[in-house]
C-alpha cells in the first residue's frame, strides 16, 4: 500500500476586509442621499431690499408664526404666545432688521391655515425690509 502524505494547510489568520469596505461604501451613499432631506426649512427668496452690511454676530433666527385661525405671533418684543396685529409684526421686524439687516427670518405656518394668510405675512415681512424668508417645516 502506498501512503500519500497530505500536506497540512497553514492557518490563515488574516481578516478579509473587502466585504467591510463594501458595506461602508453603501452606508456612505445612504447618508449622502438622506442628509439633504433632513433640512428643517425651505428657503424662499423675496425681492432684494437695500440694506447695509453688518457683521452677523446674532445667529438666532426671528420666527413669525401663523396659527390655524390665521393669528400672527412673533418671538420678539413681548409675549411670544400673545397674538399680535399685522402692523405690530411689520413694526417689530423693521426694528430688528434696522439693527441687523442680515437677520434670518422664518415663517412657521400651521398646515391648516389658509395659504393667503401666509402670503400676506410674507408681504408684510418684505415691506419691513426682509431680503429673504425661510419656511419652517417638520
Amino acid at each position: 500500500m502506498i501512503r500519500r502524505h497530505k500536506k497540512k494547510r497553514k492557518l490563515n489568520a488574516d481578516i478579509n476586509v473587502v466585504p467591510y469596505i463594501d458595506v461602508m461604501m453603501v452606508l456612505l451613499v445612504i447618508f449622502m442621499i438622506t442628509a439633504p432631506m433632513l433640512t428643517q426649512g425651505v428657503n424662499v427668496e423675496l425681492p432684494k431690499a437695500s440694506a447695509e452690511p453688518v457683521d452677523d454676530a446674532d445667529n438666532e433666527p426671528l420666527v413669525v408664526t401663523v396659527n390655524a385661525e390665521g393669528q400672527y405671533f412673533i418671538d420678539v418684543g413681548g409675549d411670544p404666545k400673545e397674538p399680535v396685529s399685522a402692523e405690530v409684526i411689520e413694526e417689530r421686524v423693521a426694528k430688528v432688521l434696522g439693527s441687523n439687516p442680515k437677520k434670518m427670518l422664518l415663517v412657521r405656518g400651521d398646515k391648516n391655515v389658509n395659504y393667503d394668510k401666509v402670503v400676506q405675512l410674507m408681504v408684510l415681512l418684505q415691506q419691513a425690509g426682509a431680503p429673504s424668508v425661510g419656511l419652517v417645516t417638520e
